[in-house]
């Protein structure tokens, strides 16, 4: 399987394809904007297992918690800075958006609030800092594929640039600009990129999916404008990807981990803590059952 794909999945856990615990375990963590605090929860859970791991694969927030893992911050600090995360912290407005031609802007949200949070709390060391391999996807606006970052891939954005590069959702962050090339969410190929781990030589994936899935409210999408309906199509498309890629896994065996999140929104602030514990409560269910 390539690393491009991704897609929602049946709602049971445990291994596809057979096998035990072996060596070269790697994680993946998808996107899902908020949500992806749950990842925060699934990674207290391996650690207090004793899982050993050898790579880890990073989509969106994805990005973010597996940049703060591989690089050896405590969880405790990882779960302080989830709940005190405010709504500035990450979705400030860009105003003139809501100006006359504001339409001509790149996005909803200004990117620099989001590099702020980035630069606050990844290591100043940057891919210099990681204890674990890291790969983190982006894609290309230019061309359309899927650039990676990270060791043995390209290195030439910091991990901070790579990190936000590959948040960088579509209408609310402007894409990262680098070299003559714009890079957005690498959600929008591969969401769940348990092929990329794959590629990279895993006996094992534990891939963790917090994205969108089901039925949505039809009033609710529209009243949200343009922007609510944007935001449902791409979330149609990445469930669909999502779906396809895991139920028909053909790699090495997967433990899948989905943690119950279908009625909560991408910035669903007021359920953080919520997100968090759920996290670990669908993981330690996944591994229970594996």
């Amino acid at each position: 399987m390539n690393a491009d794909g991704a897609q929602e999945a049946p709602e049971e856990a445990g291994f596809r394809g057979g096998g035990g615990c072996r060596s070269g375990t790697w994680l993946v963590l998808g996107g899902g904007g908020l949500k992806g605090l749950a990842h925060i929860g699934a990674w207290q859970v391996l650690q207090e297992a004793g899982v050993q791991l050898d790579g880890i694969v990073g989509t969106s927030i994805g990005a973010l918690v597996g940049a703060l893992a591989s690089s050896g911050v405590p969880v405790e600090a990882m779960r302080a800075r989830g709940l005190s995360l405010e709504r500035a912290d990450i979705a400030r407005v860009n105003r003139r958006a809501i100006w006359m031609n504001g339409i001509r802007q790149p996005s909803i949200f200004r990117g620099d609030a989001l590099r702020a949070l980035y630069a606050e709390i990844l290591p100043p060391e940057g891919w210099d800092a990681l204890r674990i391999p890291l790969l983190i996807n982006a894609v290309d606006l230019g061309d359309g594929s899927t650039a990676w970052f990270g060791p043995g891939a390209r290195t030439d954005l910091s991990l901070a640039d790579a990190v936000y590069a590959s948040s960088a959702l579509p209408v609310f962050y402007p894409p990262h600009e680098s070299d003559g090339h714009a890079y957005v969410d690498g959600g929008i190929l591969g969401q769940l990129a348990i092929g990329r781990a794959a590629d990279a030589g895993a006996e094992r994936i534990i891939a963790v999916d917090v994205g969108s899935s089901g039925d949505a409210d039809v009033s609710e999408i529209l009243d949200g404008g343009m922007i609510g309906v944007h935001q449902r199509v791409i979330s149609i498309m990445m469930s669909a990807r999502r779906h396809d890629l895991v139920s028909g896994w053909q790699g090495p065996p997967l433990l899948y981990v989905r943690p119950r999140l279908a009625s909560y929104g991408t910035f669903d602030f007021e359920h953080i803590p919520y997100f968090l514990e759920e996290g670990c409560r669908a993981t330690k269910e996944a591994l229970a059952a594996s």
